[in-house]
């Protein structure tokens, strides 16, 4: 036997969009109460250092400043490829991604580069509480962003290959949710860890 597909209506186009809209927001809600569970869990565990240095002795401020205003651009120039979708023009949704990616890839190196420094000077997350619970709120947040650039380098190649359809267009809208998601993450991770965390 054989089955005639029917191809979807506007209406039907309409509600997929809604559903899948929907799931996205409920699985970003999932990822709050995980990101506040971390939070939670680095303010009781902040001044628990086994003798060790705090927080205020391995902070970079200017350091964890320039991470910060690198991931803001990020968010301004995923902000501006969803505006070049909006006009259809996919040449500029390529390059403004793009440039989320390679400002992305710099903050996840410079992440991963303060990790190292404190490692090899000893202060890994072995060596108190504090620092396990900094380097597992800071490293999750790590991994959402080399999720995020992933996602990035394969809405560029579908791009390069069928161009902004409707399916396009939608993916490219929840990784914009996204990323703009991770961006909030890290202004509260600067805030309570580095700032206020960072302070005698």
């Amino acid at each position: 036997m054989s089955a005639t597909t029917h191809p979807l209506t506007r209406s039907e186009h309409q509600e997929k969009d809604i559903t899948t809209l929907i799931g996205f927001w409920v699985y970003v809600m999932t990822d709050c109460v995980v990101f506040a569970s971390l939070f939670a869990v680095f303010a009781v565990l902040r001044t628990r250092t086994a003798g060790g240095p705090d927080m205020a002795q391995i902070v970079d401020l200017p350091y964890a400043l320039v991470e910060t205003l690198v991931l803001l651009a990020s968010s301004f120039t995923c902000g501006m490829a969803i505006l070049s979708a909006q006009h259809r023009r996919r040449n500029g949704v390529i390059l403004f991604l793009l440039l989320t990616f390679l400002l992305g890839a710099t903050f996840l190196t410079m992440e991963l580069f303060e990790f190292h420094g404190l490692i090899i000077h000893g202060e890994s997350w072995h060596r108190s509480a504090m620092l396990s619970a900094f380097f597992t709120l800071v490293g999750t947040h790590g991994l959402h962003i080399t999720v995020g650039l992933l996602w990035i380098a394969v809405t560029i190649a579908t791009l390069f290959k069928s161009g902004l359809t409707r399916g396009t267009t939608r993916r490219l809208a929840l990784l914009s949710i996204f990323w703009h998601f991770l961006d909030l993450v890290w202004i509260f991770i600067f805030t309570f860890v580095y700032l206020i965390g960072g302070m005698h």
